[in-house]
């Protein structure tokens, strides 16, 4: 993989695929420390970078494979970029998607004209399923991440980042299969060098950070995530060796991060992200990234196909960790007047009940008393730590829900 070939891939994909914008946002470098420049391509017609190396490789594609037609297994994007494309260019696709995969990209796949196939616990599972309709079919897989045509055309968000920001610092880039980053990184740090390269993982999918510890891609166990994008049991052998030596940094983020970070984005960039975009974001969030503080940062916000019953999931637990919906379980008065005298302290303290649910059965010996379980919407941490200090003040008896 060289600087060239990136190159080309960039002049061929043109035609199809837009050079998103990488705007600076004020509001996001207000809570980073640093200058951060958001490289939005979940703006590309499927919401996801992946479209960059699955037109890249359809076009690399001799007649006779074009006709028969490419498979992939996939847990979303890289199948909506190849069935996109796909249909542009006449080349019949086909998705195998393991079972966690995205409602909303399964849909939206299947309505580009793909045949999608719900098969596999993961990834692995679905490759092999993939493998087999390759030999009966005799289709083409198209690897989703370490295909050396899909990470040459990945490889072009490194050469866009570079022309749009000057006297850039460092690139903030979530890792999966790590097709993405390596293509970055070869075509920045053929260019500009002393640019950082730092990628980000969830920690519960952190298949990258183990490869670095075995010195080669290894397989770890299956664990749910929020950015179902990053969910790779092992990364690509090709993506490993082009990135390993390339990347400045790998860090890796929790749940709880990535969820603010998605919130983050949608209250501060106006911009709804997938987990895996958000994870960038997450890093600085968890500080992480201390070193960045005053430097000019490009962040890699890589798609937006977030399932919309998942968003609204993830913004409740980012307003959580934000300390702006908090739980408590106060001992009322089952008297008249003994909830009234409750929600009066909450109101007078500034918060706001959105929930509430009276639990007698469980109030103890007391028939006079009711354990409450209150849901309040607060201002941050340092609000719900006062809330409990007024309530306690006022006579009530709190404890864990």
């Amino acid at each position: 993989m060289t600087l060239k070939r990136i190159q080309e891939a960039a002049r061929r994909i043109a035609s199809g695929v837009v050079v998103s914008p990488c705007p600076e946002s004020i509001p996001l470098g207000e809570i980073t420390g640093a200058q951060i420049f958001c490289k939005l391509d979940n703006l590309q017609r499927t919401g996801s970078f992946k479209e960059r190396g699955a037109r890249n490789a359809l076009l690399c594609l001799d007649p006779e494979r074009r006709q028969r037609g490419v498979i992939a297994a996939s847990a979303g994007n890289h199948a909506l970029g190849l069935a996109y494309h796909g249909r542009l260019l006449g080349v019949p696709v086909t998705v195998v998607m393991p079972d966690y995969a995205p409602l909303i990209k399964r849909t939206t796949c299947a309505r580009l004209g793909a045949r999608v196939l719900l098969q596999g616990r993961d990834f692995a599972e679905a490759r092999a399923a993939a493998d087999r309709l390759v030999a009966s079919e005799g289709l083409t897989y198209v690897h989703g991440f370490d295909d050396p045509d899909i990470i040459a055309g990945q490889g072009t968000i490194g050469l866009e980042i570079i022309s749009q920001v000057p006297n850039l610092d460092a690139i903030v880039c979530p890792i999966g299969g790590a097709g993405l980053i390596a293509g970055l990184a070869v075509a920045v740090k053929a260019l500009k060098p002393k640019v950082k390269v730092i990628g980000v993982e969830s920690h519960v999918t952190a298949s990258f950070t183990a490869a670095l510890k075995a010195g080669r891609p290894v397989a770890i166990p299956r664990q749910s995530t929020l950015a179902d994008g990053l969910a790779v049991l092992k990364v690509g052998e090709n993506s490993f060796a082009l990135a390993r030596t390339r990347l400045d940094r790998v860090v890796t983020v929790r749940e709880d991060a990535i969820a603010l970070a998605i919130l983050r984005m949608a209250e501060l960039e106006k911009t709804v992200v997938e987990g895996a975009a958000a994870a960038p974001l997450a890093a600085f969030l968890a500080g992480k990234l201390p070193e960045l503080a005053g430097k000019r940062v490009a962040l890699v916000v890589c798609g937006g196909n977030i399932d919309p019953a998942v968003l609204s999931r993830v913004i409740e637990i980012g307003l959580v960790a934000d300390g702006r919906i908090a739980r408590f379980t106060a001992v009322i008065s089952d008297r008249p007047g003994g909830l009234a005298a409750l929600s009066r302290v909450v109101a007078e303290c500034g918060a706001s009940i959105k929930d509430i649910f009276h639990d007698r059965a469980f109030s103890g010996p007391d028939v006079a008393a009711v354990r409450c379980v209150c849901t309040v919407e607060t201002r941050d941490h340092a609000h719900v730590r006062e809330l409990r200090r007024v309530l306690r003040r006022a006579g009530f008896q709190l404890s864990k829900p």
